[in-house]
């Protein structure tokens, strides 16, 4: 057997690997001369106990072509053969299969059904782009032995933050199942939503599902029972575990917000609206919070078939446990060394009674402090030390570190190279304590990923990760994987899903000319296979707008639009540019307090480059002011006239990026004696967590000036209702504009 997949490898990779595009790459493949035509007159053939998977591909057969493929007997020629039995060479894999495909039929054959369906899976991505009027379909000769490296291939799906709809889930159940990945993390509670139907407490979904901002906007949604268990039903059908996380200690303000005796302040509280880590949580020392958890995961379980409920255990500060009499009197009553053994107290308790249901938990790698309760699987998301510490321990594992796994992250940080050199396997654990490693997950945090960009945030890395998981190669080659991922977009083009760039994609060379007043843009495109169309006129480019082909220069303040195609096809999110031209162009800034050095807006200079920042703050183009106020003098060089002046400032309340109190601006012809021109302000919520760049501007009649100054007010502190409170408040500095 060995042998047979040795050679049948080498025969893969330079026989076959430039005609055949499967994603995940099959672990032994041949390929031969000839091809075997789908037609309507070809048949299908199960057994009884295949049913369902033999009208599943019947299905898929009549919705995408047409195609009425009815059942047959087995001795027919021209058909597609769905058959369980113990097969050589993956007997010992549950989800393995092998496939034949000869000029004259296709034999599917498994130990079980899991196996048939991922059988299934290749036969669909070795099928043609569907094309109008198609009368057949030809698939190339192949055999195929094929089955996963890791048993755990999933994808955690936040949907507290943003809610998605029952329709969006099923979608990516089948995006999943496409890819061979087997599991739906379904994260349900957390600060800023509950999201599941508890029927012993209807207030949690009349109040914990809705968050609310000083605007009077209402923001929210939750799952009936009736569609979690049409969901879980769907994934069942599809193969996919749904495993659900109810969040507990911390990350519980709706929870609390709903019912306020549950915490150990006593409230009242508000559904969180901001993102971050909320210091009002579960209070360990009462016993009807226990009464309440046990209640919640009664119902919990009888919706979710899965061994593993999620139980969080992330993020839980222990401030209020430190100054709670009934927390302090717990501890003293269980013989607990501090509030870290109070948290392994908390899971241990819960992990007792969901073991009583059946079920066995998995919690983060926080779960790990005070002690690990007996039987947890630890879920490694600060890196792979938990992973590591808890394998040592003969505890399971599943590891998805920031680092390789959290596809929120934005693609500069963690690109698709990144994702497909994860090794899911710590280096620090010996061969037997690598068993423990069940898989990884991508984690699909929404807290910036409306359901709108989640396909974005995704793919490509999904991808990248779904191989990963399935054939673990111990020598990766990139440059093979992204060839057949060329080929694969075809298929994500017809199921819709769009997806973004594979690496960050532009390299700009950005230069001021100040003699001739204009801006001289060179823009390098660095993935393969991309075209870039633009325009700036402040509308959205299409595969029609203008074709970059060279430098562009603007003489005038232009506001850049950029979309990068592949074919017809608009990738990823379009990419936005602002030029400024104005009098303060390459002028000096003089700061009276230094910027800090931790983000790269760099010297004073970018104050003045025209260049606006963009929607990212911590990338270029920002000057960050912590816990001080922000004063800088422009010097134009001349006396002149002036009629409107605009600083551009970024809040992002979530992590204490705030807009100023107010900006002043002040004008000089000397430098020494300054008149104020008056002050301004802007409304805004430090409830609204978006990422936004504002501006601040104020008109002038015809004032003349060779001094500018600008002076912000730095908000210094938030309310103590902010999960960040005590933190540092910054000012983020754009662009000063003189008109």
């Amino acid at each position: 057997m060995k042998k047979l997949i040795s050679l049948l490898t080498i025969i893969f990779i330079f026989n076959s690997s430039a005609q055949i595009n499967i994603i995940p790459k099959p672990q032994v493949f041949t390929q031969s001369e000839g091809n075997f035509i789908i037609s309507s007159q070809t048949k299908v053939y199960y057994q009884k106990e295949s049913e369902s998977i033999g009208k599943y591909l019947s299905e898929y057969f009549k919705s995408e072509y047409g195609f009425d493929l009815s059942s047959s007997s087995n001795d027919e020629n021209n058909q597609i053969k769905l058959v369980l039995r113990k097969v050589e060479n993956i007997e010992n894999n549950p989800e393995g299969y092998h496939l034949l495909i000869t000029k004259r039929n296709i034999l599917i054959e498994a130990n079980n059904n899991r196996g048939l369906f991922y059988g299934v899976q290749t036969l669909k991505q070795l099928q043609p782009i569907k094309s109008d009027k198609q009368s057949e379909i030809k698939i190339p000769v192949v055999e195929i032995y094929d089955f996963p490296k890791f048993k755990w291939r999933g994808l955690n799906l936040d949907c507290c933050r943003h809610f998605l709809t029952k329709e969006f889930i099923k979608r990516y159940i089948d995006l999943l199942a496409f890819q061979k990945m087997n599991v739906l993390h379904w994260h349900l509670t957390e600060d800023q939503g509950w999201r599941i139907e508890i029927k012993k407490y209807p207030e949690l979904t009349k109040v914990g599902a809705f968050r609310k901002y000083d605007d009077g906007t209402v923001y929210g949604g939750y799952y009936t029972q009736d569609d979690i268990k049409e969901i879980v039903n769907y994934a069942q059908s599809r193969y996919i575990t749904v495993v659900p996380e109810i969040e507990m200690p911390g990350h519980s303000t709706a929870a609390i917000a709903t019912y306020p005796q549950l915490s150990c302040a006593g409230g009242p509280f508000e559904v969180g609206t901001l993102w971050g880590i909320y210091k009002d949580i579960y209070c360990a020392g009462n016993e009807e919070t226990f009464r309440f958890i046990e209640d919640v995961l009664t119902e919990v379980v009888e919706l979710f078939p899965s061994k593993y409920i999620h139980i969080g255990g992330d993020e839980a500060p222990k401030d209020r446990w430190q100054n709670c009499p009934k927390c302090q009197q717990r501890i003293k009553d269980e013989g607990l060394a501090d509030e870290h053994e109070l948290q392994s107290y908390f899971i241990k308790r819960v992990e007792n009674f969901l073991n009583s249901k059946g079920k066995e938990i998995i919690g983060w790698d926080e779960i790990l402090e005070g002690g690990l309760a007996p039987g947890a699987t630890v879920q490694s998301w600060r890196g792979t030390k938990g992973a590591i510490d808890a394998a040592k321990m003969n505890h399971d594992v599943i590891v998805s570190p920031t680092s390789h796994c959290y596809f929120d992250y934005p693609i500069e940080t963690t690109d698709v190279p990144k994702v497909y050199s994860f090794n899911p396997i710590p280096d620090e654990l010996s061969n037997e304590e690598a068993k423990h490693v069940l898989g990884s997950e991508g984690n699909m945090w929404t807290e910036y990923a409306p359901q709108d960009l989640i396909d974005y945030r995704l793919f490509p890395r999904l991808t990248a990760l779904a191989e990963v998981l399935w054939t673990y190669p111990n020598e990766r080659n990139y440059e093979e994987f992204a060839s057949r991922l060329q080929k694969f977009y075809d298929k994500l083009d017809a199921m819709n899903v769009n997806y973004t760039y594979e690496i960050s994609p532009l390299t700009f060379s950005e230069k001021f000319d100040l003699g001739k007043n204009q801006f001289e843009i060179e823009i390098g495109i660095n993935q393969k296979g991309l075209k870039l169309y633009y325009t700036s006129d402040g509308t959205e480019p299409t595969f029609k707008s203008n074709e970059y082909s060279g430098k562009l220069i603007f003489n005038k303040s232009t506001e850049l639009k950029i979309g990068l195609f592949r074919n017809s096809k608009k990738v990823g999110e379009t990419i936005e540019k602002f030029y400024s031209i104005s009098k303060s162009n390459n002028k000096t800034v003089t700061l009276t307090n230094a910027a800090s050095t931790r983000f790269e807006g760099g010297s004073s200079s970018i104050l003045t480059d025209g260049v606006r920042g963009g929607n990212n703050y911590r990338i270029g183009s920002y000057l960050g002011f912590q816990s001080t106020d922000f004063e800088a003098t422009i010097d134009l060089e001349t006396v002149t006239d002036i009629n409107k002046i605009t600083t551009g400032f970024f809040t992002a309340s979530s992590s204490l990026v705030l807009l100023p109190e107010y900006v002043e601006y002040f004008v000089s012809e000397d430098g020494v004696n300054f008149i104020s021109l008056g002050k301004v302000t802007q409304n805004f919520s430090i409830k609204d967590p978006f990422w936004k760049r504002i501006d601040f501007s104020i008109d002038i009649n015809k004032s003349k000036a060779r001094y500018i100054k600008i002076f912000a007010k730095n908000q210094m502190s938030v309310p103590e209702w902010h999960p960040a409170f005590g933190g540092k408040v910054w000012l983020m500095v754009d662009e000063i504009i003189v008109d």
